[in-house]
């Protein structure tokens, strides 16, 4: 006989059966043939009988379904607090043992603060409700200037743009990244315990990319295996200007190569095609090329390995020529939240 999953039943019907299973076994009924009656097991029979020894009737009646209430809780203000630290400091800033905010991190702080210990479980459901979800962190230098960052957001940049309005500039974003071979590939599936082997090459070895970007869907880039230097450089800006008629206003990062002495002398004998401007100090966020950088890294090495250097070349090439046919995909670099100012 199929027994019965007596869970799924009304607490009413349960009840019911309990009691009719009980009284049939004090009539003289065996518990086998009891279970067989009621469709239940005859550990379950054996169990009511027990209970009804023991307690009477109170062990026969419905119980309250769901989760048992009470247990420790934070009291509203507890639970503003802690939602406000969560999000305005930094686990180390208020000198807990963590480097980022953990369930067990909050868990510590809570205890901390007001000597409640609560289960990772349960502060799992204190930041869900919190509307706080984890997240990969964006990275930030701690010599960052905010104030050179507001200026720049507040003054600089609507400053370029109205500028260029003038000069009938394009704007465009630029930076440079280093591929490696050894570069770390994402996730794959594979059998619980058992961690996939992924065939690759054992040698070593790179290339170089440097790119600019509008946000009207242009993308310039070079991809060399040489080391990155003025030259490199002023090749990259030689090309630009032969695609295009309008002024050049190029909007790159601090690195030494972009403030030597040769760029300074191109850029002195083009003038009038090509203004440089930097961004703040330590501010990679703020550039929309990062996350063309950062695209390549996950598709173009992440998905396709190489097996030479050339491979490596060709991956990067083939991946950016095809960036460079889709204008609408290279907009949506400039969705990102710390660059959205620049669309």
């Amino acid at each position: 006989m199929k027994i019965e999953d007596a869970r799924k039943l009304p607490p009413k019907v349960q009840e019911d059966i309990r009691r009719k299973a009980v009284k049939a076994c004090l009539n003289g009924r065996s518990k086998t043939e009891i279970a067989e009656i009621f469709g239940v097991t005859r550990q379950a029979v054996t169990k009511w009988v027990k209970g009804y020894e023991q307690e009477g009737q109170k062990a026969l009646k419905a119980k309250k379904r769901g989760r048992r209430k009470g247990g420790k809780k934070l009291l509203p203000w507890q639970a503003a607090q802690t939602a406000k630290m969560v999000m305005d400091r930094h686990p180390d800033q208020l000198k807990l043992p963590f480097y980022l905010w953990t369930r067990q991190a909050v868990a510590a702080l809570v205890e901390r603060r007001f000597g409640v210990s609560l289960s990772i479980w349960t502060m799992g459901r204190y930041l869900k409700a919190w509307d706080l979800t984890p997240q990969k962190p964006i990275r930030r230098a701690y010599e960052q200037n905010p104030q050179a960052v507001e200026k720049w957001l507040e003054e600089e940049y609507p400053a370029i743009q109205t500028q260029a309005r003038v000069e009938k500039a394009k704007i465009f974003w630029g930076d440079e990244s280093g591929l490696r071979s050894d570069h770390a590939i994402g996730r794959t599936y594979g059998r619980k315990g058992q961690t996939p082997v992924i065939p690759i090459t054992g040698k070593r070895f790179k290339c170089n990319m440097i790119s600019a970007l509008s946000n009207k869907g242009q993308l310039h880039f070079m991809v060399f295996r040489e080391m990155f230097n003025a030259d490199i450089f002023n090749e990259f800006l030689n090309r630009m200007l032969r695609q295009h008629r309008e002024k050049i206003f190029l909007i790159v990062d601090r690195h030494p190569v972009h403030r030597s002495s040769g760029v300074k002398k191109w850029l002195k004998a083009h003038e009038d095609r090509v203004r440089m401007f930097f961004l703040p100090g330590y501010s990679p966020e703020l550039n929309p090329d990062e996350l063309l950088n950062q695209d390549v890294k996950s598709n173009a090495l992440g998905r396709k390995r190489a097996r030479n250097a050339q491979d490596l070349v060709s991956n990067t090439r083939s991946f950016l020529w095809s960036r460079q046919r889709r204008p609408e995909t290279v907009k949506k670099y400039f969705h990102g939240e710390h660059v959205r100012y620049a669309a």
